[in-house]
């Protein structure tokens, strides 16, 4: 899995950025590392030239998957730190999401930690 990371001029700190989000990424999708190709990350500071609200830093992440679309999401913080965060855990869901309904329009099974809830099947 490759991981890349583009930023804005105005974030600092670039380089121990994208070991950060190395780490990061890899913690939490290294179980699907064999579906997906390549994670991209981009950051910008949505309001570089004046600091007006909190939550100014946005952090995109694309994770492309074998066989199937690439997967998009977002999220936005005070902090590089607190967005790439963020925006990882919305990628995790959406990741097992995705291959979860590719595998179940295959007729395979679940990935071994999205398995519904009894409580989340409808009863008949």
């Amino acid at each position: 899995m490759q991981i890349i990371l583009n930023t804005d001029p105005h974030i600092e700190g670039r380089h121990g950025m994208a070991d950060h989000l190395e780490t990061v990424v890899k913690d939490a999708l290294g179980r699907f590392a064999e579906h997906i190709t390549r994670v991209e990350a981009h950051l910008a500071d949505a309001n570089s030239h004046a600091k007006s609200t909190p939550d100014d830093i946005h952090c995109t992440l694309e994770a492309r998957l074998v066989g199937m679309e690439p997967v998009v999401v977002k999220d936005h913080a005070g902090t590089a730190h607190q967005a790439i965060h963020g925006a990882v855990g919305k990628l995790k869901r959406a990741v097992a999401t995705a291959l979860a309904k590719h595998d179940t329009r295959r007729g395979g099974s679940l990935p071994d930690d999205t398995e519904p809830d009894s409580t989340d099947t409808p009863s008949r």
